[in-house]
């Protein structure tokens, strides 16, 4: 029968096990695509060079004082354009050379004049050939025809004029001027024909007498250049870097790229990175619930709440959160890890906190501020809020969240040269209603998480086990002596909860509903009995009185899904008798029975399960003990060491207790609390002395101190 029973786990295991894996890929494929989807979307509407119209307005993310290149080259570039030309002193030699220049040309036209065997033809060749001054056809005719006085004359005023004007300083600018001023220059008294003959001999032989230095003249633009300071730009959180349609220059580009907004990154190297860092989260991930299969967060449905959660958060993040100025610092993220020490524990609280301001900031601006903003106050938050058994828990625990990360704000901004102090202000600000949105956000998904999940907050719980809940209602008014049971129960179950580290509030509420079911039939047990009319049912068939009182079980869970009490706690209705045997009914039939053997065990056992967790195991220890305190009535505290000490082995011999996790100094405990308990609710009674009136006793005696 084992054999066959573990081959038909096998196949529920490892279907949960496939479940649990696809969960995890599925998981870690949402997270990989949340890291980077945002990118690739906002990439694709990012102008990629100077020269584009920006399809989109895009904002400065953060404050920033960087040094603008482009502003500067350009200041830089102005003042080297302003540097005038650097010029050479005059060099007289130049005149004198060109004097010499025409001088020969002059010398050289007297001869082609006097040639007596040149012809005209010839004349003009000679004269074209003159390789410093080009001569038009009109000027050579015109020299060959003038007399020999006019060419004295021409002659004479030719040197002078290039003379006087070689005097002066001739610069590469103002040569075409000079050149223009000739006929002024020039005496009056020369005709137009013998001025132009003047002009074409002087013009080319004017030249620049201080030559432009292009070595000084680049040295003085160079420490032009070298004087321009370095030029800072800042730009504020929130400006408009670049509006819509705007097209974009280079000082805009160069702002883009200062934000990591301009170029689209390496694709392929961003996927890579996502992808690794997703998966290490995924292998630890794994690794930590492996570790943790005990815990409730484990199963299926919690595995399902736990990444939908973790998603959400994370793809709001990404996607609306984490590039703006403002709003990441207003993103209530530690709403996420209070939710789960509340609904399960601190622990992966704490843990899954970590891995969601891990994936919100990385490869992101601000990276370690956001980071250790979004941890640090989620896990003061967790720290304060505890099992949050009161609204002023979620507002306690918002607080502190609110000023832990004021705290931050103030530990990486004050101080920093891109934040001023009204910008310093209104982070704190939005840090603080980041606590407070935290803790209700909480409030409002613990209650969501909580139904979805069917597990029992503690404010929950707190308000079914107002003595008003018509429940309670129900069991006080038909079987008020089963009401006080589970007073007594829940008093000492409570107990010894709180001192093994159980959920005292879990068993506190399970205890008082654990014999809900007595009220459909109260009279049939003996705590609803009248005192001196008790009824043993000895008159009965064994079997039908051991089905009528095993029946209050099934009653029970009745009574509690028809007034919507949570499934925890069902389950101490269904467990608190475990499989143990209605024993006195049982003893009965084996007495009555002519072959004790033959009597069918299955009449009088309760239908079970076991304790399936500590806190169900300590109230079915609870439950027993004061079942035989009540009837044992033990006057020592010998007696009640005796008596609690036969409860709990009676029920760990009979393996009551081996589907929990207790252990024996768990056990030990328990047992110690039990006694602490019980010994107060023994304790002595005063006796009051008889009062006298004339002699008489007094009929109304007191014989005890309430």
């Amino acid at each position: 029968m084992a054999k066959k029973r573990e081959k038909s786990k096998k196949p529920a295991g490892f279907t949960k096990g496939v479940l649990r894996l696809l969960i995890l890929l599925v998981t870690s494929l949402l997270i990989f695509a949340a890291l980077v989807l945002p990118e690739l979307i906002s990439q694709s509407n990012i102008p990629t060079g100077v020269g584009e119209a920006s399809a989109q307005e895009i904002l400065a993310p953060y404050s920033i004082t960087f040094e603008s290149k482009v502003l500067t080259e350009r200041a830089r570039m102005q003042a080297a354009a302003a540097v005038s030309p650097v010029y050479l002193p005059v060099d007289p030699s130049i005149s004198r050379r060109n004097f010499e220049t025409l001088n020969s040309v002059l010398y050289y036209i007297s001869a082609v004049r006097k040639d007596s065997y040149g012809t005209q033809e010839q004349k003009l060749k000679d004269l074209a050939a003159i390789s410093s001054i080009k001569l038009s056809s009109t000027v050579a005719e015109q020299l060959l025809e003038i007399d020999d006085q006019s060419w004295q004359e021409i002659e004479t005023e030719a040197r002078r004029v290039l003379e006087q004007v070689m005097r002066d300083t001739i610069r590469n600018d103002n040569v075409a001027q000079i050149r223009s001023n000739l006929p002024a220059v020039i005496d009056f008294s020369f005709g137009q024909d013998e001025a132009q003959i003047i002009i074409a001999l002087v013009s080319p032989l004017i030249t620049p007498t201080s030559l432009f230095s292009e070595e000084q003249t680049n040295l003085a633009r160079e420490q032009a250049r070298a004087s321009i300071e370095p030029i800072s730009r800042q730009i504020i959180a929130g400006e408009v870097v670049v509006r819509r349609g705007q097209i974009i220059r280079e000082e805009d580009y160069e702002a883009l790229n200062v934000f990591g907004l301009a170029k689209p990154v390496n694709q392929t190297d961003r996927i890579i990175t996502n992808a690794v860092l997703t998966g290490i989260i995924a292998v630890i991930t794994a690794l930590y619930f492996i570790r943790r299969q005990d815990q409730p967060f484990f199963s299926i449905k919690a595995l399902l709440v736990i990444a939908s959660m973790f998603i959400l958060f994370l793809a709001l993040g990404r996607f609306l959160v984490v590039d703006r100025t403002i709003v990441p610092y207003l993103y209530p993220v530690a709403a996420f890890g209070l939710t789960l020490s509340i609904i399960f524990n601190l622990e992966i609280g704490i843990v899954m906190s970590l891995f969601l301001a891990i994936l919100m900031v990385f490869d992101t601006t601000r990276e370690a501020e956001l980071g250790v903003f979004y941890l640090i106050p989620a896990v003061v938050g967790m720290l304060t809020i505890g099992r949050a058994r009161r609204i002023s828990a979620f507002l306690a625990a918002g607080l502190l969240t609110g000023v832990a990360a004021m705290a931050v704000v103030v530990a990486f901004r004050l101080g920093d040269t891109y934040t001023d102090l009204i910008g310093l202000t209104s982070l704190m600000a939005s840090a603080l209603i980041n606590g407070l949105a935290s803790g209700s956000l909480a409030l409002l998904l613990q209650n969501v998480v909580s139904q979805i999940l069917d597990v029992p907050t503690a404010l929950q719980l707190l308000d079914v086990s107002r003595p008003d809940h018509p429940l309670l209602q129900y069991i006080l008014r038909n079987a008020p002596g089963s009401y006080q049971h589970s007073l007594l129960v829940s008093n000492l179950a409570e107990q010894a909860a709180e001192a093994i580290g159980a959920d005292r509030m879990l068993v506190r509420v399970g205890a008082l509903f654990h014999d809900a079911g007595k009220a459909n039939n109260p009279a049939f047990f003996i705590e609803n009995q009248m005192k001196g009319k008790l009824d043993s049912h000895d008159n009965l068939d064994p079997a039908t009185a051991a089905a009528t009182i095993i029946q209050h079980v099934h009653d029970g869970v009745a009574l509690a899904k028809k007034y919507r009490l949570p499934s925890r706690v069902i389950d101490f209705i269904r467990e608190h008798h475990g499989t143990m045997l209605t024993l006195y009914q049982y003893s009965q039939a084996t007495a009555a029975a002519d072959d004790p053997e033959s009597v069918n065990k299955a009449l009088f056992t309760y239908p079970g399960p076991k304790p399936q967790s500590r806190e169900t195991a300590i109230l079915m220890l609870a439950d027993g003990t004061e079942a035989r305190s009540r009837s044992e009535t033990p006057r020592s505290d010998d007696e009640i060491r005796a008596l609690i000490r036969k409860t709990i082995d009676t029920y760990k011999n009979e393996g009551q207790l081996d589907a929990t996790d207790l252990t024996l100094k768990d056990l030990s405990t328990i047992e110690e609390s039990f006694f602490q308990t019980l010994q107060r609710s023994y304790h002595p009674r005063i006796q009051y002395p008889t009062l006298r009136t004339n002699g008489n006793a007094d009929s109304n005696e007191s014989n005890s101190a309430g």
